[in-house]
């Protein structure tokens, strides 16, 4: 349960990343409520899941679907150019994520 609390709060990162660039400084209303409120979700689902999954793991984790998914949705969005380098470098991060559930707990 706690790896879907980090997971959804690794998503709620992006969504506030993103929202904050959208906010031009703070000075539009709804990317910065939007920023706000997923900041303080995402903070509180990371901070729930370092309750069991040690703190290497479980902030690598966040950052790391947090960074990913903001690139991709840039590219997505048109707001960042898309290349088969960038593409590839994505799923080594993703791969590296995967890697740290994997060996979480292991000795």
């Amino acid at each position: 349960m706690l790896w879907i609390v980090l997971i959804a709060s690794g998503v709620l990162e992006a969504v506030w990343a993103t929202a904050l660039g959208k906010s031009a400084g703070f000075t539009k209303l709804w990317p910065t409520v939007i920023f706000g409120g997923a900041l303080a979700l995402s903070m509180a689902g990371l901070a729930w899941a370092m309750r069991e999954i040690p703190i290497g793991t479980a902030y690598a984790v966040w950052v790391g679907v947090g960074a990913a998914l903001t690139v991709i949705w840039a590219m997505i969005s048109g707001d960042a150019s898309v290349s088969w380098l960038k593409i590839a470098l994505l799923l080594g991060l993703i791969s590296c994520i995967v890697g740290l559930k994997l060996v979480d707990g292991a000795p």
